[in-house]
């Protein structure tokens, strides 16, 4: 066994190999047999071992459980790890498990610690040069939104990778389209292709569809034009009589662009003509019964004669119904 080549080895993966790596470095198994004898080395996974006896790391776990299914690559929240993208605060420590890609020709058998995932072409979403190999970084995100507990999860993950400035929504288009069968994959191509937010955009359609209608808002004005900031402009929701304006963003990141300086001056335009500006986005319209309490207490407070009602008994707003009667109940009115 030549020892410097395993030592080079040993240096470049975090101080894991396997034992296939050891055969291709003129080792054998008395070899292997020896250095575990000595406590040297010791089993991570079967035919997988690190050089120390203690503990591994979680970098080393990565490693094992990549040469362990070998042909393989870090996918999901290990992928983002092993990039260097903190996500999401709610998936940093949700889960334990070292996520691995395998092509899905393949079959393994399951290993503690380590979840597979089978995906068609991983040869061309995967970085198999890095260290530890990975997917791309798009095809990783797009991995980790589809298996997000909840929808607003699956945007969190988006919206975070975009604010870091690790990737664009643009380019998360150019991946999905690798994905065909991605779980949920409707409603992330919905929520990139609705990036800019404009004029009845999607995120517009689904305030109106499950936030306003369902929960018996009153009916707004859209697309209404206005003097806002320095000219005039459109505003994407304006409930007239009660001096409060919806704007939904569909943007991911945040970036301190012209056009989000221009929303500031329209809110504090707004605001100067006694107007309150709610400044909504994709990760509130994904839940749509407690938007709608929001936003129904809101208007509550600001004169609205209407009596709210849930699209549920268990909705939140049909407890507002019970707690705020509005003079008039029953009857159906439009805002103008």
């Amino acid at each position: 066994m030549d020892e410097s080549l395993i030592a080079g080895l040993l240096s470049a993966q975090d101080g894991v190999l396997s034992r296939r790596q050891v055969l291709a470095r003129g080792g054998d198994d008395n070899d292997i047999e020896r250095k575990l004898r000595r406590r040297e080395w010791s089993t991570i996974h079967p035919g997988v071992y690190v050089n120390h006896t203690g503990l591994p790391t979680g970098g080393q776990l990565a490693w094992a459980a990549v040469l362990y299914h070998w042909p393989a690559a870090l996918a999901g929240r290990s992928a983002l790890d092993a990039h260097r993208l903190r996500g999401p605060r709610q998936l940093r420590s949700a889960d334990a498990e070292v996520c691995v890609a395998i092509d899905a020709t393949r079959s393994v058998g399951r290993r503690r610690g380590v979840r597979v995932r089978r995906l068609a072409g991983l040869a061309d979403r995967a970085l198999m040069h890095l260290s530890p190999p990975r997917l791309r970084l798009e095809d990783a995100l797009l991995d980790l939104a589809s298996g997000a507990g909840d929808e607003s999860g699956a945007v969190a993950v988006l919206a975070d990778a975009c604010q870091e400035g690790r990737t664009t929504p643009r380019r998360l288009l150019g991946a999905l389209k690798r994905h065909p069968k991605l779980r949920r994959r409707r409603l992330i191509h919905e929520i990139l292709g609705d990036v800019s937010s404009g004029a009845y955009s999607v995120l517009e359609r689904r305030y109106l569809t499950r936030v306003e209608r369902p929960h018996g808002l009153p009916t707004a004005k859209r697309q209404r034009k206005a003097v806002m900031g320095k000219g005039p402009g459109y505003r994407d929701v304006e409930y007239l009589g009660l001096r409060t304006i919806v704007e939904l963003d569909g943007r991911l990141g945040h970036e301190w662009t012209s056009e989000r300086w221009d929303d500031l001056d329209r809110d504090i335009a707004s605001a100067v003509g006694d107007r309150l500006t709610l400044r909504i986005g994709w990760r509130q319209v994904l839940e749509p019964c407690r938007l709608a309490a929001s936003v129904w207490r809101i208007l509550l407070a600001r004169g609205s004669r209407l009596s709210p009602h849930g699209c549920s008994p268990t909705c939140p707003v049909a407890r507002i119904s019970v707690e705020n009667p509005a003079p008039g109940a029953g009857r159906s009115t439009t805002i103008s």
